[in-house]
């Protein structure tokens, strides 16, 4: 998570600050974490997942390309969920779609 907060870092620009939303998961809220001079973390609520986008994106491929199968092994269900992933990342637009907040865009 450190080396991902440097990347961030690295794009932001000279005399800005940038602001990550992030869960409260353990690896984001350790007091472990190297967060950089130029970025604030903002955690989110507890428990809600309505909240972060990337939920939106796993339901998404869930109800589209993971619901409703029996899987026969663990190769299987890797292979699937790869599948399925790779389907949506041919398809920027729909992320962009789903994980857009009309909050966090500009008035």
């Amino acid at each position: 998570m450190s080396l991902h907060l440097a990347e961030i870092s690295l794009a932001v620009a000279p005399g800005a600050h940038a602001v990550v939303l992030m869960d409260q998961a353990g690896w984001h809220m350790t007091g472990k974490l190297d967060v950089p001079h130029n970025i604030s973390i903002v955690a989110l609520p507890a428990k809600c997942p309505e909240l972060n986008p990337v939920e939106n994106i796993w339901q998404f491929m869930r109800d589209n390309w993971l619901s409703n199968r029996v899987f026969t092994s663990y190769e299987n269900i890797v292979d699937l969920c790869c599948e399925a992933w790779n389907k949506l990342v041919d398809q920027p637009w729909r992320i962009m779609t789903i994980g857009r907040r009309k909050w966090a865009r500009g008035s």
